[in-house]
């Protein structure tokens, strides 16, 4: 029996030219082959998955069925061989240095576990990862302290590079026994009879909620502030109230049922998490590792951190 893993790198490679540009002779001229290695190699192809990947129809080259199903699979490898591409330079190019990354307190959920895939690339590398509240980390990009920051929002106190390499949904949660947990579309006005705690003033946690609360044209019944995202979390356990922070936050907390995502009517926040430095400043070799190694790693950080979490009590076990 014949398999698509004894296809060659080449083979694929051809295939996804001539299905791409809709022609032998294209593909040939693109690849620097002759057409009859082109043909040869795509005969060899579709003798391996025992289907054909083309026909003819006129002047007109058409995938089949077995060659449409190929397509996105074949251009994944190459996607995949890039970016190993791109890790391997580096690793070539770099092999000590220093990385300091200031970050806004929610990304201590994130961020030391891509500083540890980074450092298994380049083991050579020493980072120190200052983790703080917002007000703090624009004091820092202020006086240029470190190379690279991760920040919830851009900062219009300070002119940056940023890129977005993170989905950070915000979320309202409460405990797993509030009269809430249970309901679905739930009106923004029953809010309005809750405890609500927020983090501190200033940080990205309060922007939000005072955003939302503005929008909707709601008072918040008690506004308690909290020191840290634990405080929050804590205090929502315990059934005091509660809160909207960034569903990163808790991950641990929904998975394990100890608290839940509300359904709120109309409510959708997604923001990104950034890559940020200071806008004409010359990254370090390292910094520039980091930022591509990032930037290459997002849609599986993605997968990873957000992924399709359960929202509600009632929803788990489905």
């Amino acid at each position: 029996m014949k398999y698509m893993k004894n296809a060659t790198l080449r083979q694929l490679q051809i295939f996804e030219s001539i299905a791409r540009l809709g022609s032998f002779t294209a593909a040939a001229k693109e690849l620097y082959l002759t057409q009859p290695t082109i043909s040869m190699q795509i005969k060899k192809l579709s003798e391996l998955i025992s289907a054909p990947l083309f026909e003819v129809r006129g002047k007109r080259v058409m995938l089949t069925d077995a060659g449409l199903a190929l397509v996105p699979a074949c251009r994944e490898i190459f996607r995949e061989l890039e970016k190993y591409e791109t890790v391997l330079s580096n690793i070539k190019e770099i092999g000590q240095g220093e990385l300091s990354i200031s970050s806004v307190t929610t990304a201590e959920y994130f961020a030391p576990r891509i500083l540890s895939d980074f450092l298994k690339v380049y083991p050579g590398v020493t980072t120190t990862l200052e983790i703080t509240n917002r007000i703090r980390v624009i004091e820092r990009m202020q006086g240029g302290v470190d190379d690279l920051y991760i920040i919830g929002q851009p900062y219009p106190e300070v002119e940056l590079e940023i890129i977005p390499f993170l989905e950070n949904p915000i979320v309202f949660f409460s405990a797993p026994d509030h009269p809430l947990a249970e309901l679905r579309n739930i009106s923004p006005s029953a809010l309005a009879a809750e405890n609500i705690f927020g983090r501190e003033d200033g940080s990205e946690a309060s922007i939000r909620l005072a955003e939302f609360f503005d929008t909707v044209g709601l008072k918040v019944k008690s506004a308690m502030k909290l020191g840290s995202n634990e405080a929050i979390k804590m205090a929502v356990k315990s059934g005091l109230g509660i809160s909207m922070l960034s569903r990163l936050a808790l991950t641990r907390e929904v998975e394990n049922g100890e608290l839940v995502i509300l359904d709120i009517q109309g409510f959708s926040i997604t923001d990104s998490w950034y890559l940020a430095y200071l806008k004409g400043k010359r990254l370090s070799a390292v910094a520039e590792a980091f930022f591509s190694f990032v930037t290459s790693m997002r849609e599986d950080y993605t997968r990873e951190f957000i992924g399709n979490r359960g929202r509600r009590k009632s929803d788990r076990g489905r």
